[in-house]
């Protein structure tokens, strides 16, 4: 039997012992090999896109940064990063939705997730228990390729908005983070000690990784918004 009420990624590891803590769980692998040989099947032009998109999950999910999230809310910052920033993009241009997601309704939705997931009690029952654990990463990571997917596909005025938008809500949820004036989350209070480090510093490390490199993912999400919207300006002088 299951035991559901447990850290899915283990015990909170120690400064000493956190690289050796992989995660060997058959169940992923075997998921995520699966998704692997379809991404090696996808048409060139998108196959790349979801190999990368596999490989950010295994990082996320495999490599022992899934234990240092048990034990420092900044490595759980950088682990939605990477679910966010990088494996949710990658993996809506690898494969994209058959329909038209509007940007008005992704950029809310994948807000209120993220914001909802990040409550205290949500965020240490999500930790304490496998099944939440799960219904936190996959619903991070629906809503999080939904929204890449609306960007996408918006106009450039559109795209140019929602990327605004979802900076803007990642950056104030990090800024509320760093300068929260005590720490919020119960699974942090002991785990962080092993690495010299308290929890309130430790939760202000978590606000800036979202603050400053987690505008990165937005920053070229507008570059190539900027550079597709020159190509068709130069497109169109050149047919005039």
């Amino acid at each position: 039997m299951i035991d559901w009420r447990r850290s899915y990624c283990g015990e909170a590891p120690g400064a000493g012992d956190w690289l050796t803590r992989w995660n060997g769980d058959p169940v992923l692998i075997a998921l995520l090999c699966a998704v692997l040989v379809a991404a090696v099947r996808l048409p060139a032009g998108r196959r790349g896109f979801g190999i990368g998109g596999v490989a950010a999950l295994a990082v996320t999910f495999v490599s022992p940064l899934c234990a240092l999230s048990v034990a420092l809310f900044g490595a759980r910052a950088v682990h939605h990063l990477l679910l966010l920033g990088v494996a949710a993009p990658l993996l809506a241009i690898a494969w994209p939705p058959r329909r038209r997601i509007g940007v008005a309704i992704a950029l809310p939705l994948s807000t209120a997730i993220l914001w909802a997931w990040h409550v205290p009690a949500l965020y240490d029952a999500a930790l304490g228990h496998v099944g939440l654990y799960w219904l936190m990463q996959a619903s991070l990571l629906a809503s999080g390729w939904a929204y890449w997917a609306a960007v996408r596909r918006a106009a450039p005025m559109e795209a140019v908005a929602g990327i605004a938008g979802g900076a803007v809500q990642m950056g104030f949820l990090g800024a509320l983070l760093t300068f929260a004036g005590r720490p919020l989350y119960a699974t942090h209070l002991s785990s962080t000690v092993s690495f010299g480090i308290g929890p309130l510093a430790d939760q202000q490390l978590a606000g800036l990784v979202m603050w400053v490199p987690g505008m990165a993912p937005y920053a070229i999400a507008a570059a190539w918004v900027a550079a597709r919207r020159w190509r068709a300006m130069g497109a169109t002088r050149v047919a005039a």
